[in-house]
């Protein structure tokens, strides 16, 4: 077992970071969190409600599927979920449509899933199933749904991790917390205070070493910790800028098997919901599908605030990568007037507020999520090692179906405490 009496220092105050500091603080261990930005919660991004009328995020919103280990936190928490209702439409260059649940290849698609035994890249896995003109429409769909919602390179990601999602046509259910991911943040970062763990705002951690005693963590500002352990919790890309133990460092060779994809997020506010005005049969209207350059848009339906959320993942928001969040914003506006037909000074005029951040452009994330390519779950398995005094988690180790999500981080935060507990 491990020494009650220990110090550990979490780098980050993320779901996964929060979440490790909290249990490990109730098991009676001292717990000190660096966390790089001036606030808690890494890539959940509360917005101010005073301008969007409601707690918005501009990071993760959805909770995705069945979330047991979010559902039992904002229980315990006493935060309610809204479950997401409403129809997806979508625009194929010249009208609006509701968006065809069901391809006519549906049940092909499904009975070679089923059948699939050993992992390949979905473009591989689309060139060898299904490479007709007669699929072209299946393809392009898979291809916008890995892109989109995975923020993957279907390139490079696995068909296996991503099988259980197209069993269900990507129909898996989604809901909001009520006050946002900010709410559940705030409320764990609190009960992290409650248990005695410290958190330290604006520590850019940038080194950690273990020669023969205590563990060492340096900041960038000059602040050193001393402790018995370390659990890194930052996203993927930041974990080569922080100088490493070499047993540390051997695994993080793995890393470069894990996915990790970028998102473009806009919010708009409008002094009222002119598209339904507009077409007054979207009034129910959730997600809004298209090729434009925002190709993703949904609404806060069933609640009635006037705000369209635009979404951009995966390898081609590196089309966009010039572009500043006033640029964004009129990239938005601008796939507006096409999908809907309007003049864009029309819609501009109704503009009340407005947010937009490229995650790749945020210093302290370089990106989104992770996902999974053919030879993440081995990699996976290597990082995840509580094999010395320098441990890592993060929503890209998690295993289960729904890696990338702020479940998986929560999840995995979990997994590291249950490791430190177990020695």
């Amino acid at each position: 077992m491990s020494d009650p009496s220990e110090h550990i220092v979490i780098v980050g105050a993320g779901a996964a970071g929060l979440m490790a500091a909290r249990e490990l603080a109730r098991a009676g261990r001292k717990v000190t969190i660096l966390e790089a930005r001036q606030r808690c919660g890494g890539r959940i991004h509360p917005l101010p409600a005073a301008e969007f009328g409601y707690a918005a995020d501009g990071g993760a919103e959805f909770v995705h599927g069945e979330a047991p280990v979010t559902r039992a936190l904002l229980r315990e928490a006493g935060l309610s979920l809204q479950e997401i209702e409403g129809e997806r439409w979508s625009f194929d260059g010249t009208k609006l449509t509701r968006a065809a649940r069901d391809d006519p290849h549906e049940a092909e698609l499904q009975a070679v899933l089923s059948d699939l035994k050993d992992d390949l890249t979905v473009a591989d896995f689309l060139r060898l199933h299904f490479a007709g003109d007669n699929y072209a429409p299946m393809r392009h769909s898979i291809e916008r749904m890995v892109e989109g919602y995975d923020a993957a390179d279907p390139e490079r990601a696995s068909t296996l991790a991503l099988r259980a999602e197209w069993m269900d046509g990507g129909h898996a259910p989604q809901a909001r917390i009520a006050g946002g991911y900010g709410a559940m943040i705030e409320w764990m970062a609190a009960d992290c205070r409650r248990h005695g763990v410290t958190i330290r705002l604006g520590c850019v951690a940038s080194a950690i070493a273990e020669e023969g005693g205590p563990v060492t963590v340096r900041c960038a500002g000059g602040d050193v910790q001393t402790c018995d352990r370390a659990i890194i919790t930052v996203p993927l890309p930041l974990l080569r800028d922080i100088a490493l133990p070499a047993g540390a460092r051997a695994k993080l060779a793995a890393a470069d098997d894990i996915g990790f994809g970028n998102v473009i997020k806009i919010l708009l506010r409008f002094a009222r919901p002119w598209w339904r005005e507009r077409k007054a049969d979207v009034a129910d209207m959730t997600f809004l599908l298209s090729d434009e350059v925002i190709p993703v848009w949904w609404t806060r339906y069933p609640d009635q605030h006037p705000v369209l959320t635009g979404w951009f993942g995966g390898p081609r928001t590196a089309e966009l990568e010039s572009l500043d969040a006033q640029a964004l914003i009129d990239a938005g506006l601008g796939s507006l007037a096409t999908v809907f037909g309007l003049p864009r000074d029309h819609i501009a005029r109704e503009l009340v507020a407005s947010a937009a951040t490229n995650w790749a452009h945020d210093r302290f994330a370089r990106g989104a999520y992770s996902w999974a390519t053919p030879r993440t779950r081995e990699a996976q398995a290597i990082l995840a090692l509580a094999d010395g005094l320098v441990l890592f988690s993060g929503e890209a180790l998690y295993r289960g179906r729904d890696m990338g999500t702020v479940e998986a981080a929560l999840a995995s935060g979990l997994e590291t405490v249950a490791a430190i507990l177990q020695r």
